[in-house]
């Protein structure tokens, strides 16, 4: 059963990446948060109940461990992108990845600065293409606080980026 789980679990990385990068605003943290995350979960398989969702405890282990280090760290900046420069193609396809780089920096920094709520349910939601039941589980909160959350957070980031309303 554990060797199932652990399989699993691997194949569970690549979205997990994607949320923890999604909570940190950096790969780095956010490939450290999924490294914690695994490391307890495999410590502590013996509290995986069969017959649930793996992808849900392991969301909400990444999330403890994200807010055990706010906790006791000082919040980090989010890094720029090192190596823009060597994907910068010729022609003009290289001014509008200048622009879509931008863009995405912008959009990474306003999500950075929303509050911890909610920048997890926009994650889990808008990224993760989790259902707002499933966020709600994940969190174990309401579904309309998860709604809620979502509609702030989309709200915010509009209103910061200039986007349509």
């Amino acid at each position: 059963m554990y060797d199932e789980i652990k399989a699993e679990m691997v194949a569970l990385v690549p979205r997990l990446r994607r949320f923890a990068y999604a909570l940190a605003g950096s790969k780095e943290e956010g490939d450290d948060l999924v490294q914690a995350a695994c490391v307890k979960a495999l410590s502590r398989l013996d509290q995986f109940e069969p017959g649930t969702r793996l992808d849900s405890w392991m969301f909400r282990i990444i999330q403890t461990t994200r807010l055990d280090r706010l906790r006791t760290n000082a919040r980090r900046d989010t890094e720029a992108d090192s190596d823009l420069l060597e994907r910068v193609s010729d022609g003009g396809s290289a001014v509008r990845l200048m622009e879509d780089r931008l863009t995405l920096a912008r959009v990474r920094s306003e999500m950075a600065a929303l509050p911890e709520d909610q920048r997890t349910v926009l994650a889990l939601v808008a990224i993760e293409g989790r259902s707002y039941k499933d966020a709600a589980e994940i969190l174990e909160i309401p579904v309309g606080t998860v709604m809620s959350r979502l509609a702030r957070a989309r709200s915010r980031l509009i209103a910061q980026i200039g986007g349509p309303a």
